[in-house]
């Protein structure tokens, strides 16, 4: 057997190991959710198609819905919270790829490449608004709440990023800010909603939350380090990409503060004012590696996995539901992409 072969068949053994507590509940929420962008109108639906077409693994509904089923059951208030918070991020994401003039994501042309910027806002306004509509078919303040609550702090997460670009500032602290605005805070709010559809206590949705904060964080800095790697094909992005959106990411920022290397330090700004060549940014991309930021980065990862253990051990009765959570938990430290 190839690696390659190998590889992909473990992969989709962890992925079948997490979804199996919820196999039915998974289907019913992708019945939901391509129901949810259905379209009589020719260009609304060519580009909602479009957007179906990049579904993904479904990483943030199986949350919501192993939480649920943790806590007690997947109603119908689980599925609509569950499709309102992926159409909401969906949404963003829409948003975010015209903020960044990307052409692509992961590996797929973005909508506005496809299309145009106009396109993609006002279907990115129509994907949101259906999620603010299925949010309100769970009858559920608090959910509501928390839904609109990640919208606002998915908006900060992205303006704090773009001011971070335009400061001098090197720091872990804005780094993990932004990390947690933006990933984390899906990841947060996906734990803690499946948890309230549930009707779990205020003390088991709070260790929820903060599983799905220290999980959503795993994932980014895991994100962070695929771009200082050659792997374009498989991860869906050049190496270097995020310093040529001006984005500085945790190994080097390790690797800046713990050297103090001025010539770097000196390329660091230039990457903030999206003034750096891509012969610079291959020369960071080598010099963070070379200074133990990869090795950084990866010890951080496994603090945060950690603490998002010590859920599982403490808050998961069921053999199944653990296997899942253990499964999934294990996956995003060491998903290759």
């Amino acid at each position: 057997m190839s690696k390659f072969v190998s590889n992909f068949k473990s992969k989709m053994d962890t992925l079948s190991l997490i979804k199996q507590p919820i196999e039915t509940e998974l289907a019913d929420f992708i019945d939901l959710f391509n129901h949810a962008l259905d379209h009589e109108d020719g260009l609304l639906q060519t580009v909602l198609n479009h957007i179906k077409q990049r579904a993904g693994k479904r990483m943030r509904p199986i949350l919501i819905l192993l939480m649920a089923k943790n806590f007690g059951k997947v109603s119908q208030a689980t599925q609509h919270a569950a499709v309102g918070l992926e159409l909401l991020h969906t949404a963003s994401l829409v948003h975010d790829d015209v903020v960044d003039e990307a052409d692509a994501r992961r590996g797929q042309a973005s909508v506005n490449a496809d299309y145009d910027n106009k396109v993609a806002v006002l279907v990115g306004d129509y994907v949101l608004s259906t999620a603010l509509l299925h949010v309100s078919y769970t009858h559920a303040e608090i959910i509501v709440r928390r839904l609109a609550e990640l919208g606002r702090t998915l908006s900060d997460g992205e303006i704090l990023q773009l001011s971070n670009i335009q400061s001098k500032a090197i720091t872990e602290e804005v780094y993990y800010k932004i990390i947690e605005r933006k990933t984390a805070a899906l990841f947060e709010a996906c734990a803690a909603i499946g948890a309230e559809s549930a009707n779990a206590s205020e003390e088991e949705v709070e260790a929820a939350r903060l599983f799905g904060k220290h999980l959503g964080i795993v994932f980014q800095i895991r994100d962070d380090i695929f771009d200082y790697y050659d792997s374009e094909a498989e991860i869906g992005k050049p190496t270097g990409n995020d310093m040529a959106e001006g984005k500085l990411t945790l190994p080097i920022i390790y690797a800046l503060n713990s050297t103090k290397n001025e010539d770097m330090l000196n390329l660091a700004r230039k990457v903030k004012s999206r003034e750096v060549t891509r012969d610079e940014i291959d020369k960071m991309v080598s010099f963070a590696k070379e200074n133990g930021g990869i090795e950084y980065a990866e010890r951080r990862m496994w603090d945060f996995h950690a603490e998002a253990q010590t859920f599982i051990d403490n808050y998961v009765k069921s053999d199944s539901i653990r296997s899942s959570l253990q499964a999934y938990l294990d996956y995003v430290i060491k998903r290759k992409k």
